[in-house]
């Protein structure tokens, strides 16, 4: 099962497996090749030991289930650490300690702790492989879930360190299940030495180290040092009746309809001239400036790791259909009569004789309690997705029209909105905020600020991420992509959302597109060029008059102004790393608003 000698010569991955294996023990150690026959063999081993649940390979086939521990559901933001040497270099907004001290107080932790157990080298490419723009990691893991989600999400194996040669460009991830101890989980990340070290999580967002770990943290601060970008964006192509494709990225913090906007399906005012959406990515941009100068987006991931609760035909049916096989299903319930699967928001009809997230017999007719956990989660391959684009997986990725930044409020923010330039869509990113709903935990309308939708995210100093965004606009010129910001949420006053949403959000990408090819006029405002509101295509919608796009794309000042003081709050976090243009920006903003 993958001798190291036939994988690889590199004598720097072999050195590092074997301290890794030294510090943790394991009775077996087994390089992941990729190979199908592999890959069955361990599906076939979790299915036996009970780790993982077979469904029905009729309805759902090549489709397993699976159930975390109850301590063990979601990102864990308090134990995530970005180590560094200096503490400014992390920066305010993320957690910090001296990687050696870090390094200290992690070893005794792994020391020992695959014992009994066998550890999976897993080698695996972030974007296509071939592409110059694909990076590789490798992923030391005693967990099965692991190797067979890293499948889906990655491209795993022999593949992998081909393209990664004789290099030392890898980055070094070391995950250990050990005993699930929330108090001793730690998610660290180690940007300067290419390094991320898990331990004792077996839950996906903080064990799949090509994700969140490699993908934004590592690979933003690697982009910083080697001028590119790792945005927290989703990557989605707009074709017209003619075939032409112009492609834009977007950046959503979460519960802000981001995977719904990359699976978009066009209304039918759309749909019947022809139009098309197509998915490139649903989370992850690396962004790269191409030979023409202009902005190439790549996606570095292979599959989808999506929240099922609230995923049902009409939310979002192109996420619904990639589920259809070979998937993972994390935390949601077995219906036990037919050995499918449930979760709140998928349809009326829970199964009575079902098994919920945390292990017992779950009746969804009569029980009081959800079934599945709030955020179970779904891992399915991109190629399954119906609007998955043609150029996907085009090495040179997709060239950028426009950059998209998104919140939720109720009042402030306009339907859409144009940023002055470069410089002005840099401070708009900057400010970007969300208001808490209900279903967040805490107080409503509580105004969280989530720079680019890149807070927990970013793996350095924000103050230098805004400086980067800044430079990559000067070496862009007149070839940089267009940036907006769009809210889909604003309310009435009895709190009512306002605008549709869902496949109409196209009727704001349209005027955002036209923008782009110089094809609609706007409306300047002290916050941005805004739509006039007849350039909102209403066609087929008829709770929507224009009237009321009047009111979504109203700008109250004193709101704005009021809004400013949110932003002064969050810059002067920054001291001396705030870019002196984005203070600037800020003053000019509330100079105009004041007018």
């Amino acid at each position: 099962m993958g001798n190291p000698n036939d994988m690889t010569t590199n004598v720097r991955v072999i050195n590092w497996v074997e301290a890794v294996t030294k510090l943790c023990q394991p009775d077996k150690v087994v390089w992941i090749d990729g190979s199908e026959a592999q890959l069955k063999a361990l599906r076939d081993e979790a299915i036996a030991t009970g780790e993982m649940t077979e469904l029905n390979q009729e309805k759902l086939p090549g489709c397993l289930w699976h159930i975390t521990a109850q301590n063990d559901v979601a990102r864990v933001e308090h134990r995530t650490f970005i180590c560094t040497k200096k503490q400014e270099d992390a920066g305010p907004t993320n957690n910090w300690m001296d990687p050696d001290a870090m390094r200290e107080k992690l070893k005794p932790l792994y020391n020992g702790c695959m014992k009994g157990r066998t550890m999976y080298v897993t080698p695996y490419c972030m974007g296509p492989v071939g592409s110059p723009f694909s990076k590789v990691g490798i992923e030391t893991t005693d967990s099965i879930y692991v190797v067979l989600n890293m499948d889906i999400m990655t491209r795993i194996g022999q593949r992998a360190l081909d393209q990664l040669g004789d290099s030392n460009d890898f980055v070094r991830g070391m995950h250990a299940k050990a005993d699930i101890d929330e108090e001793n989980r730690y998610i660290v990340q180690f940007p300067e030495d290419n390094a991320i070290w898990s331990i004792n999580s077996g839950y996906g967002g903080n064990v799949l180290l090509g994700k969140k770990c490699f993908a934004l943290r590592i690979a933003s601060y690697q982009g910083w040092k080697e001028g590119w970008m790792a945005e927290h964006m989703l990557i989605l192509g707009l074709e017209d009746p003619d075939g032409n494709v112009q492609y834009v990225t977007g950046a959503f913090p979460s519960a802000c309809g981001k995977t719904n906007l990359a699976m978009l399906i066009p209304p039918d005012v759309y749909k019947k001239k022809g139009y098309k959406v197509w998915t490139v990515g649903d989370d992850i941009a690396w962004m790269h400036i191409g030979e023409d100068g202009r902005l190439y987006a790549i996606n570095p991931e292979a599959g989808f790791f999506g929240v099922a609760p609230g995923t049902n035909e009409k939310s979002n049916y192109n996420a619904l259909a990639s589920t259809k096989k070979n998937t993972i299903f994390t935390n949601v319930v077995l219906n036990k009569d037919d050995m499918t699967v449930w979760w709140e928001g998928l349809d009326k009809n829970p199964p009575e004789n079902g098994i919920d997230w945390l292990g017992r017999p779950w009746n969804g007719k009569t029980s009081t309690e959800k079934g599945a956990n709030p955020n179970s989660r779904f891992t399915a391959p991109a190629a399954n997705c119906p609007s998955i684009s043609p150029e996907w997986e085009n090495p040179q990725g997709v060239p950028i029209s426009a950059i998209i930044f998104g919140g939720r409020r109720a009042k402030t923010a306009p339907l859409v909105y144009q940023s002055f330039d470069w410089k002005h869509g840099v401070f708009v990113g900057s400010i970007m905020a969300s208001e808490t709903t209900a279903a967040a935990a805490g107080a409503v309308g509580v105004v969280r600020r989530d720079p680019m939708a890149m807070l927990p995210f970013c793996g350095y100093n924000m103050g230098d991420y805004w400086q980067h965004w800044l430079d990559m606009g000067e070496k862009l010129g007149d070839k940089a992509p267009k940036i907006f910001n769009v809210n889909w949420f604003r309310t009435d006053d009895e709190g009512h959302f306002i605008w549709p949403g869902f496949g109409d959000n196209m009727r704001a990408l349209m005027w955002i597109l036209a923008r782009c090819n110089s094809e609609a006029e706007g409306v300047e405002t002290p916050i941005g060029t805004l739509p006039r509101a007849e350039d909102i295509n209403l066609e087929g919608l008829d709770d929507v008059t224009i009237d009321t796009v009047r009111e979504l794309l109203s700008v109250d000042n004193a709101l704005w102004l009021e809004d400013a003081a949110g932003c002064e709050e969050l810059y002067a976090k920054f001291g001396k790393r705030l870019p002196a243009e984005l203070a600037s920006q800020l003053a000019a903003q509330k100079e105009r608003l004041a007018k």
